[in-house]
């Protein structure tokens, strides 16, 4: 489909990108973009219709490249507020929560759970989520995986898989506590590629892609078994995902277990390097920085989950002045009550600023690492920048609303301000997820019905 999108407040894209229009751009920057067989073809002002083609009216928007989501827990999307966990730190609540429900998971709620999650993405802009998806057990788990592409490919959103699991129960006392069975590295192998083979593509704009992910670096995989998952994911050109120091008892069991900190441990693993990010990070120390800084080793970085556990806040102002490449990742639904990647961005703008001063953080530099340093971070350096030649992920927020009168600086609103924000359309590869302010292909009363009724099987089956 061949669009002409008209008429934005302006188009946004991370300063120092290729042909950006940023809020630094000359004085007649561009307020139209077309989109030919899915990409950016053509940057302007006045720009008019050619024949056959679609044509948005983005009055009153600013357009965004389509955001990156570097971390997620779809599973949990219909797992909000449950009542035994909500004032629980990490340990307690994943033995409360997510490990409690986990066994009673089967594919139709996790389908219902995908589409609610995703379709919270799409409806904060993101066009790209990284799923760590860790419901596999002694030989299960490949039907639930499977409801997962199915929701990403009837909503159109792209889908980075980071394939889960566990080799051992180890130190996971909520795995122990919910009897659920690890798999053997032979069986979690088997499945990355069973996986690897259907559905990862490579290309630098894939729609799909696969990820190695052990759940937990310190507590669910052995050293052989990270060692034996990194070397299969290197021959295979894939990245590698897990968890690292969300809490310090990563670090403690690191050194009483391995007499090694954890980063150490996870180099002696083989695990860093810039074909790796770790999700969380809040309790890494400057020796720790260095080495992942070093490595290139990049950071999913999670603010409202790590706020809402109590865990921390990830030293991310200190990482990127160290080199890692930083990322923004929304975490589970479970743990933050929502999946808006528009939350992570406010809410990082604003914790490190109260942290470091009025000038630690930018609109600017909070876009970058949503945008165009995460998809690079996960492999798809095609995407998160609006130019000539990129692929046409865009997205289209409303500024129409009261709570933006009086703005003066609107292309930064959506940082700036915060939710709710309105997307009004976004595509993705140039074709539309979300029109007139609804994610396309859902039917929203049949879906509410349908989460309804799976969240009455989830909570049945748990007891």
């Amino acid at each position: 489909m061949n669009v002409l999108v008209r008429n934005a407040i302006a188009i946004v894209s991370p300063s120092g990108s290729a042909d950006a229009p940023s809020s630094s751009s000359p004085s007649h920057p561009p307020r139209d973009l077309r989109v030919t067989n899915g990409v950016i073809s053509q940057l302007g002002r006045d720009l008019q219709p050619a024949p056959g083609e679609s044509v948005i009216d983005a009055t009153d928007c600013v357009i965004y490249p389509g955001l990156v989501n570097t971390h997620h827990h779809l599973a949990q999307s219909i797992l909000k507020a449950i009542p035994a966990g909500l004032d629980k730190p990490l340990g307690d609540w994943l033995a409360a929560v997510p490990y409690r429900y986990w066994p009673a998971i089967d594919p139709d709620i996790m389908y219902s759970a995908a589409i609610v999650g995703l379709s919270e993405q799409l409806r904060s802009g993101a066009t790209t989520c990284c799923d760590h998806h860790y419901l596999y057990h002694g030989g299960g788990g490949q039907a639930v995986e499977e409801a997962l592409w199915q929701a990403a490919e009837d909503l159109g959103i792209r889908l980075v898989l980071c394939r889960g699991g566990a080799t051992t129960s180890g130190s996971h006392r909520g795995m122990r506590g919910n009897a659920v069975q690890p798999e053997t590295l032979a069986q979690f192998v088997d499945g990355l590629e069973r996986t690897r083979r259907r559905y990862h593509q490579g290309e630098d704009n894939a729609m799909r892609r696969l990820v190695v992910a052990p759940t937990s670096l310190i507590h669910s995989t052995t050293r052989e078994d990270l060692q034996a998952l990194a070397g299969y994911a290197r021959q295979h050109a894939l990245r590698l995902h897990s968890h690292l120091l969300e809490v310090p008892f990563d670090e403690q069991q690191a050194r009483e277990r391995e007499n090694l900190s954890a980063v150490d441990y996870a180099a002696s693993c083989d695990w860093l390097g810039s074909d790796v990010w770790f999700a969380h990070l809040v309790h890494a120390n400057n020796e720790a920085i260095g080495r992942l800084a070093a490595t290139g080793t990049g950071i999913a970085h999670c603010p409202t989950s790590n706020c809402r556990l109590g865990s921390g806040i990830a030293p991310v102002l200190e990482m990127a002045a160290a080199g890692m490449p930083v990322s923004l990742g929304v975490d589970g639904s479970a743990s933050s009550e929502n999946a808006s990647m528009v939350q992570e961005l406010n809410l990082a703008w604003l914790l490190h600023r109260a942290q470091g001063g009025a000038a630690a953080t930018s609109a600017d530099t909070l876009l970058r690492w949503a945008s165009v340093d995460a998809a690079r971070m996960v492999g798809l350096p095609a995407l998160g920048e609006i130019r000539v030649g990129a692929p046409a992920d865009i997205v289209l927020y409303a500024l129409d609303q009261p709570r933006y009168w009086g703005l003066h600086t609107p292309e930064w609103a959506p940082i700036l301000c915060g939710e709710p924000v309105q997307v009004r359309a976004a595509l993705v590869n140039g074709r539309s997820v979300v029109s007139n302010g609804e994610v396309t292909g859902i039917d929203l009363p049949q879906m509410r019905a349908r989460v309804a009724e799976a969240s009455r099987r989830l909570l049945e089956r748990a007891g």
